[in-house]
């Protein structure tokens, strides 16, 4: 079976060709029939499934043909974090522009001037996270009457990160009865409520246990000694020539540990919330090209990044739970390809992870290790040749140090000539107390006869010179 079989328009399916992309996967072999025809569509799967293809071919098929709007859109995709907006968006335009739709994504973390300039221009099908939707909707600046499809993707996550009761506000103003497509590992945390309130008697389809890693990924439990001996094994790790992600479990750390494998010789990106939107974009740009070939990243970026040929995922610092395993862990073995999974362990984390490993369903022993040895070599491969870091803009920052340097003798040269002028403040208040009278050709305001006093008293008075009319304040 090949995608031409479900009626899929001829430039769509020559858009997927290009990409190499020509036999569908077990996902979309199963949900494109209903959802093309129009039905609600609950799709069950582990991350790396190809739910993504499964979703945007109905949604660009069915808007085909149709005539766009400003503030306008006419398909609506709710993702759970920027980046995997992103990475949605970036698989759907190539298929939309074959059938002259437009695409746009809304998020958070920037400036949402250009969002609005492109709902402005009109947009077929928007790809958007739900905080900075809302914030847009409550802004009047768009409207989701003329919504035909409506998409959830990872509703878990989106459960996860507390999002749901905004995700119910926005279904909330999408017509009833369009078409709604959810797509969810699990059915936990509230995401059943979304089905039963917003589904209309929807097509289930479930392909594989999403609560299961994929039989392709092979899972390792590295013991080692102490941190000095874990910092070692992960940097030899990182060396390997095939793309590779390290998470983190915080943000810091991730910045550190990248730093760190760049000055040892294994260039580094890092991703996680702290960086800004072009840091992000930059970053993971770098990784999908293979300029670099090491991501370290924290748990928000697991589910945002589809990076094909990940061959090694490590978990430098273990996940306080189950699923944030397996989603970190599905970056890898993506789309029947396989893959290798590694969990760095120190003594203290032996119950730990022994709780996370039997909960995510994964039958691993660990194994005493040190840097250097076989078992770590293996996983490895081949070794990349150092690579020099980058010298840093020093010469920059030395201009931005001089300048504070000069701003602040500046000061401090001021210093000693305010003192000189507040010192000399009392003397002229003493000379002025001194002063001798008048010149006889200069009346005081005693001196004056009473008309003059209340002319005088007239002229200064606030308003007086704009006239009877004038309107002050």
């Amino acid at each position: 079976m090949n995608f031409s079989s479900f009626g899929l328009p001829m430039p769509v399916v020559d858009s997927l060709a290009e990409r190499g992309i020509t036999e569908p996967f077990p996902i979309q072999s199963a949900s494109l029939p209903d959802s093309l025809s129009g039905k609600d569509v609950l799709g069950r799967g582990r991350t790396g499934s190809g739910k993504t293809i499964a979703f945007a071919l109905p949604v660009v098929t069915r808007l085909a043909g149709g005539r766009r709007a400003p503030r306008r859109p006419r398909a609506l995709i709710l993702a759970p974090t920027r980046e995997l907006a992103l990475q949605i968006d970036a698989t759907t335009a190539p298929l939309a522009a074959t059938l002259g739709l437009r695409t746009t994504t809304v998020f958070g973390g920037v400036a949402q001037s250009r969002q609005v300039a492109a709902l402005d221009a009109g947009v077929d099908i928007l790809v958007a996270c739900p905080g900075r939707l809302e914030d847009l909707l409550n802004q009047k600046l768009l409207t989701l009457d003329a919504i035909e499809i409506t998409v959830l993707d990872e509703a878990d996550h989106m459960a996860d990160l507390g999002f749901l009761p905004g995700v119910k506000r926005i279904l909330d103003r999408t017509p009833q009865r369009t078409q709604r497509l959810l797509f969810s590992a699990t059915l936990d945390n509230g995401v059943d409520v979304l089905v039963k309130r917003y589904l209309h008697q929807p097509v289930t389809h479930s392909v594989d246990d999403a609560a299961a890693p994929p039989p392709q990924m092979t899972h390792h439990v590295l013991a080692v000694a102490d941190a000095a001996a874990k910092r070692d094994v992960v940097q030899q790790l990182a060396a390997g020539t095939g793309r590779r992600v390290l998470f983190t479990r915080t943000k810091h750390h991730a910045k550190k540990l990248a730093k760190q494998l760049t000055a040892a010789g294994v260039p580094a990106v890092d991703l996680h919330g702290n960086l800004g939107q072009g840091a992000r974009e930059r970053n993971l740009a770098a990784f999908t090209s293979g300029a670099v070939r090491v991501l370290v990243a924290t748990d928000i970026a697991a589910r945002g990044i589809h990076v094909d040929d990940v061959e090694l995922v490590v978990h430098v610092d273990p996940p306080a739970e189950h699923k944030a395993y397996l989603h970190r862990s599905g970056r890898t073995a993506r789309a029947g390809s396989g893959g290798d999974v590694v969990t760095i362990m120190l003594p203290e984390q032996r119950g730990d992870v022994a709780d996370l490993t039997r909960k995510a369903k994964i039958s691993v022993r660990p194994r005493p290790v040190v840097p250097g040895d076989a078992t770590v070599a293996a996983l490895v491969g081949t070794v990349l040749a150092p690579v020099a870091p980058r010298p840093q803009a020093a010469p920059a920052q030395q201009t931005r140090q001089g300048q504070g340097r000069t701003q602040q003798a500046r000061t401090q040269q001021a210093r000693p000539q305010q003192a000189r002028t507040q010192q000399a403040r009392p003397q002229q208040t003493r000379a002025q107390a001194t002063r001798p009278p008048q010149s006889s050709g200069q009346q005081t305001e005693e001196q004056r006869s009473p008309q003059s006093r209340s002319r005088s008293r007239r002229r200064r008075r606030p308003g007086a010179s704009q006239g009877r009319g004038a309107v002050t304040g």
